[in-house]
């Protein structure tokens, strides 16, 4: 049986997805959980390989599994034996060849960053803390620019496996929320920091400065990456 599991999880505490020797990670947490439940699991696939310290309130795991419960039943039996910054909001039966990462058409993430004058501790880990103002019409001009199919070899590490940085930006916006400012972005694909320096960037760079970069422009004409804790992936689009 092969299954769709929709995770969330606090990436806190977390060395990113990916498994790592002596290092905790949500693949590892997750296949952890799944030798306890299943009598032969493989090795899972997921849509989006989150970085340390990165939230996902919707990313998505695919995972071939033997014996065990059903697929009805398989997010009430990982949930008790997962921990409990980490949790499976939704498990089904998915077709044999169903492939998380590859059947990806498009990945949705949200920055959020908190500007009032003083910190919160509910914010802690949560939010980029940027107490100063900030131009949100420049902002959103910013985002409406990043929409299409653009190159964004500068908002990447110059050291990366990348060999293709153009990417298709379906939508871009950002939102204020009481005392957040939120950015939200879908694209069918992203480039290793991207959304993270699109943050960064925008913040320091007026729109026009944002538009000469989205032509193969080096990394190192763009602006800060932001920090990992205030980036969640928030959906999978099928």
């Amino acid at each position: 049986m092969r299954l769709r599991l929709t995770l969330e999880y606090d990436g806190t505490a977390f060395h990113g997805w990916a498994a790592q020797p002596g290092l905790r990670t949500v693949e590892g947490e997750l296949r952890a959980a799944l030798e306890r439940v299943f009598a032969l699991p493989r090795e899972p696939a997921v849509a989006g390989r989150t970085d340390a310290g990165v939230h996902a309130r919707g990313n998505v795991a695919s995972v071939e599994v033997a014996g065990g419960p059903p697929a009805a039943r398989a997010a009430a039996a990982l949930n008790p034996v997962l921990p409990d910054d980490l949790a499976v909001v939704a498990a089904e039966e998915a077709p044999a060849r169903f492939h998380a990462r590859h059947d990806a058409r498009a990945r949705t993430y949200r920055y959020r960053i908190w500007r009032r004058a003083t910190p919160s501790p509910f914010e802690q880990r949560r939010s980029w803390w940027l107490p100063r103002p900030l131009d949100e019409h420049a902002l959103a001009d910013s985002a409406a620019a990043l929409v299409g199919e653009h190159d964004f070899r500068a908002f990447t590490p110059t050291e990366t496996q990348h060999r293709v940085f153009v990417r298709t930006v379906l939508a871009a916006t950002w939102r204020p929320r009481g005392d957040a400012l939120e950015f939200e972005i879908t694209a069918d694909s992203f480039l290793r920091h991207m959304v993270r320096t699109l943050v960064g960037t925008m913040v320091e760079l007026p729109p026009d400065g944002i538009v000469a970069l989205l032509d193969g422009r080096p990394r190192a004409e763009a602006g800060t990456t932001a920090p990992p804790w205030g980036l969640y992936l928030e959906h999978v689009t099928y």
